[in-house]
């Protein structure tokens, strides 16, 4: 699947807290329990855990800034403002990015189903291993959201650094008070509370 560069993406970050980021940082750490597509290599027993591994990164992004609600604030269903500083970015990619589509037919062909999307986060990492495995130059993988009526959201992997923007459409932090309304309204869908 072809995501054109006139596609805006979005993401939910934290800029400060114990692991801050920036807007178009991909996160070199994992996996990550809650993370589902995560294509890190399991740590081995006395390894070293949190540490990163050459060559692998990972950005968690949407077409939607519900979905990303939905998805950064599953844990807790509290959209909370302000604990590690969370940032929206919005961005437009620089090329075309090249995603395996896994809200299609794709996962029935390979012998999975829609449950990769929706299913233990375990068995969906698995599957990302052995999908960045066997076409190790896609950046990443195109997927329904399992926390907003499966919307699509999209994982990016190390080949889609180059396609990140120099600079967002947008990057506020979810306090500014232009985007109180629309994160009220969204939280109140989702039956997410807002703080």
């Amino acid at each position: 699947m072809a995501v054109a560069t006139f596609t805006a993406l979005a993401r939910i970050y934290r800029a400060g807290g114990t692991h801050p980021a920036r807007w178009n940082q991909f996160r070199e750490q994992g996996p990550v329990a809650t993370a589902r597509f995560d294509p890190h290599p399991v740590h081995r027993e006395g390894s070293r855990r949190g540490r990163g591994t050459a060559g692998e990164a990972v950005l968690y992004a949407a077409t939607d800034l519900r979905t990303c609600l939905a998805e950064a604030f599953q844990a807790t269903r509290v959209v909370d403002r302000r604990t590690g500083r969370p940032y929206l970015s919005v961005w437009r990619p620089a090329r075309t990015l090249r995603l395996l589509d896994l809200a299609g037919t794709w996962p029935t062909r390979a012998g999975a189903s829609q449950a990769i999307s929706s299913g233990p986060r375990d068995r969906a990492r698995e599957w990302a291993r052995a999908i960045r495995a066997a076409l190790p130059d896609i950046d990443g993988l195109w997927y329904r959201s399992s926390m907003d009526s499966g919307n699509p959201a999209v994982c990016l992997w190390a080949p889609a650094r180059d396609a990140m923007p120099e600079v967002p459409l947008l990057n506020q932090p979810l306090d500014a008070s232009a985007l109180a309304l629309p994160l009220v309204r969204m939280a109140r869908r989702l039956g997410y509370r807002l703080l």
